[in-house]
């Protein structure tokens, strides 16, 4: 709930804003001593001025300047009786948000007022956001390392994603960060206190992935002793990864279609139950193909990518290499123990060369070896193994 201070000489104005604003759901710290304004503002945290424009002893632009020292990103909308096109100016050059003319009615107040605070969120949601995008980078985002327009433009686009609950398909190559990017949405979410469940659609039998997502009650199939929450059920109040979407048996498609349209899930053998679960989902397959094919259901495909996001692959933002080169070089040399400067220019220039089939996963493994064989302070040609040369029969 923001409070709002309120400054004007006027005690029957005062007295007015104060009801109304009120009525409105907002804490209220009223003033008729303009003087006192200034050791209430910092008394209390004001998240909203509204000023008259003239009083006694100290105006509306003089508390205008002193607040906006005090607190720069503080709204001040100035009221007066007296608007002129220079006074509207004034008040705006020196940071008042908005400004009003007596006599006004009780919904333009809450209107101006109401627009004032979300702008002041909004701001104070970004700043935050950007903290946090700083916070997860350092903490070892290492597949985001690197300054491609596509990997700037991946990253405005999590933070945008990220303030709504819109449901998320993130596409993309083996080793592209798929799994980072769905951490860094649940992140920056207001989710982010919230449980943030993986489950591996690829890696579970087909005959217990049903009970894997939706739990099951006791007595539901043999050796099903004790009732037991699924993945969904466990994410409540949170996000769940559906890794590997497109690995998932059609027959599950159709009930995973309806928890995502009617927001609950049925436990086996047992009841029905609501949940509240932002849903992101992974792949590596094309999915629009899967489609056409019959192997993926297409309503099931539009419910999924309501914000579609697909991530390039290494070998399309090769200008990265060298930094994430560097990258993984500081974090595998202090690891190991030691103290490697640098890549040779050949050495270099047979990672740029290089397609990368297994990404930034594929280059992180080459450099983690090659800091193990130096034997000297630059990682040199010799250093370098790819996965292609290590498992020829495999890749």
């Amino acid at each position: 709930m923001a409070t709002i201070l309120i400054v004007d000489d006027d005690e029957l104005v005062l007295e007015s804003l104060k009801m109304v604003l009120k009525e409105a759901g907002y804490k209220v710290k009223a003033i008729s001593v303009p003087e006192k304004a200034l050791s209430v503002f910092d008394k209390y945290s004001i998240d909203l001025v509204i000023t008259d424009l003239k009083m006694p002893n100290i105006s509306g632009i003089e508390l205008l300047k002193e607040i906006k020292q005090k607190a720069p990103d503080c709204p001040v909308i100035m009221m007066t009786a007296y608007a002129t096109v220079e006074t509207a100016v004034e008040a705006m050059k020196q940071g008042a948000v908005d400004y009003i003319m007596k006599p006004f009615s009780a919904d333009e107040l809450e209107l101006i007022v109401k627009r004032a605070i979300k702008e002041k969120e909004i701001k104070e949601e970004n700043v935050r956001l950007k903290e946090i995008v700083k916070s997860v980078t350092k903490s070892g985002d290492d597949l985001f390392v690197g300054e491609h327009p596509k990997i700037k433009e991946l990253k405005c686009l999590i933070e945008k994603i990220a303030l709504t609950d819109a449901t998320v398909l993130i596409m993309g190559e083996s080793g592209t960060g798929k799994e980072l990017v769905a951490k860094m949405i649940h992140s920056l979410s207001s989710r982010q206190n919230g449980p943030y469940i993986r489950m591996n659609c690829a890696a579970i039998p087909e005959g217990l992935i049903e009970s894997e997502l939706f739990g099951f009650e006791r007595g539901a199939f043999t050796g099903a002793v004790q009732p037991r929450r699924g993945k969904f059920e466990l994410a409540n109040g949170g996000t769940i990864l559906l890794d590997e979407i497109g690995e998932m048996p059609i027959n599950l498609q159709a009930k995973l279609l309806r928890v995502l349209q009617e927001k609950e899930i049925d436990r086996l053998g047992g009841r029905t139950i609501p949940i509240n679960v932002r849903v992101i989902a992974t792949t590596n397959r094309d999915l629009a193909k899967e489609v056409k094919e019959g192997h993926f259901r297409e309503d099931l495909f539009y419910r999924l990518s309501v914000f579609p996001i697909y991530i390039p692959p290494l070998r399309d933002r090769r200008d990265d290499i060298p930094l994430l080169v560097r990258h993984f070089l500081s974090i595998y040399s202090r690891k190991i123990g030691k103290e490697i400067e640098g890549v040779e220019k050949k050495a270099m220039q047979m990672l740029l060369n290089y397609d990368w089939p297994g990404n930034v996963r594929e280059l992180e493994n080459c450099i983690y070896r090659a800091v193990i064989l130096a034997n000297g302070p630059t990682i040199k040609e010799e250093d370098i193994l790819f996965s292609s040369a290590l498992y020829p029969t495999r890749l």
